[in-house]
């Protein structure tokens, strides 16, 4: 299985309910096990905080790229991307992570 997380930022705090909108479409598209919108709740001490989190689980990575060929993920793109200042995105096979330590 494959885990992808998205962190957003927007460009003007005014606009974060525009973004969680873009985003949610997302949420159409077939091709996931799950996939979800949320605000992040965490302040970073460091700066440059999130402000939404895209987290989806994907049985694989044939469809993870289903998932971004499918005509809504370029529609909330088109949303997005004018209103975002950052977008950070990981993805990492579940069954390859460190459950405990590796020391």
């Amino acid at each position: 299985m494959i885990r992808h997380i998205v962190f957003f930022s927007a460009r003007d705090r005014a606009d974060l309910d525009r973004i969680k909108a873009g985003l949610s479409i997302l949420t159409e598209i077939p091709d996931k096990i799950l996939l979800e919108i949320g605000t992040n709740l965490k302040t970073d001490q460091l700066g440059g905080e999130a402000d939404l989190v895209v987290y989806g689980e994907f049985e694989d990575e044939a469809q993870l790229a289903a998932y971004k060929a499918h005509p809504n993920y370029q529609r909330s793109i088109e949303i997005v991307r004018p209103l975002r200042e950052l977008r950070i995105a990981a993805d990492y096979r579940v069954e390859e992570a460190a459950r405990g330590s590796l020391m």
